[in-house]
C-alpha cells in the first residue's frame, strides 16, 4: 500500500491534481469543474477534498445487503423498484431482503422483553446467543421467549 494518493502512479489523482500531464485517454476537466472553473484553483479543492476524504470511514462500511450504499429508506425504495415480474432467482437472498434492524431496535420497539427477544431471534439476522448477549440473558431464556412467540402465533391463527 501507499501512504498517500499521489504515491500511487496508476492513479488518476496525479493528473487530476495537477502533479503530471494528462495522459491522452484520461479526462479530468468534468471532475474538476465541479470544484472550480480555474483549473489551478480546482486543482487545490481537489486536493484538499481528497486528503479530507482519507480521515473519513470506509464507504463500504455502510454497504448494505451487499450492493446498497444509502440508508434503509433509500434500500427499500431501490427494493420496491425491482419490476415485480423479474425473476429473482439468480439474485441472492441477502441483497432482496429488509435492511438489518440493530438489536436495539427490539429493545426500544418492544416494551416487553421477551417479545422483543423473541422478535429480535424470528427476524432470521441474530442466534440466541447474540440476542441473550444483547439483553443480558442466557440463551436458553432467549429460547424459551421464541418458544412462548411462536405458540401465541399459533394460537391466533386457530
Amino acid at each position: 500500500m501507499v501512504q498517500s494518493a499521489k504515491a500511487w502512479r496508476w492513479s488518476s489523482y496525479r493528473a487530476t491534481a495537477g502533479y503530471e500531464e494528462n495522459a491522452a485517454c484520461l479526462t479530468t476537466e468534468w471532475i474538476l469543474a465541479g470544484f472550480d472553473k480555474i483549473k489551478s484553483v480546482a486543482q487545490q479543492h481537489y486536493r484538499d477534498f481528497v486528503k479530507a476524504g482519507k480521515e473519513q470511514p470506509s464507504p463500504w462500511q455502510g454497504l448494505k445487503n451487499q450492493i446498497y450504499l444509502g440508508d434503509d429508506n433509500f434500500v427499500n425504495d431501490m427494493q420496491r423498484k425491482l419490476n415485480s415480474e423479474q425473476s429473482l432467482k439468480d439474485i441472492p437472498r441477502k441483497q432482496k431482503q429488509a435492511p438489518i434492524k440493530p438489536l436495539s431496535y427490539f429493545v426500544d420497539r418492544y416494551k416487553n422483553r421477551d417479545e422483543g427477544m423473541a422478535q429480535a431471534y424470528l427476524s432470521g439476522h441474530y442466534t440466541l446467543a447474540q440476542v441473550g448477549e444483547h439483553f443480558g440473558v442466557s440463551y436458553a431464556t432467549v429460547s424459551r421467549a421464541v418458544k412462548q412467540a411462536e405458540k401465541r402465533k399459533r394460537a391466533c391463527q386457530m
